[in-house]
């Protein structure tokens, strides 16, 4: 099951990926074939941000109205603890 935080983090990443290939798409040193195909590209991680934002808004009102429940994990580490080093 997604998290709130991996929605999220998918999302950052998701517009930076719409950022520059916004930034491609409007290049003047490329030929149309390449402005095409990131125009392609671009529609696809719209349709992704949609989704994902879709996603977010469902989780977040179904953990808001009790009808799911966050499981927090603790991070088990074994590196810079004393009784793990040799």
């Amino acid at each position: 099951m997604e998290t709130i935080g991996s929605l999220i983090d998918k999302l950052s990443i998701n517009e930076l990926k719409i950022y520059h290939m916004r930034e491609q798409k409007d290049r003047t040193d490329v030929d149309r074939e390449f402005k095409q195909d990131c125009e392609k590209r671009l529609s696809i991680l719209v349709m992704q941000r949609e989704s994902l934002t879709d996603e977010l808004q469902e989780l977040m009102e179904a953990v808001l109205e009790g009808r799911k429940q966050m499981k927090p994990f603790r991070q088990m580490k074994m590196y810079n603890e004393k009784k793990y080093k040799d």
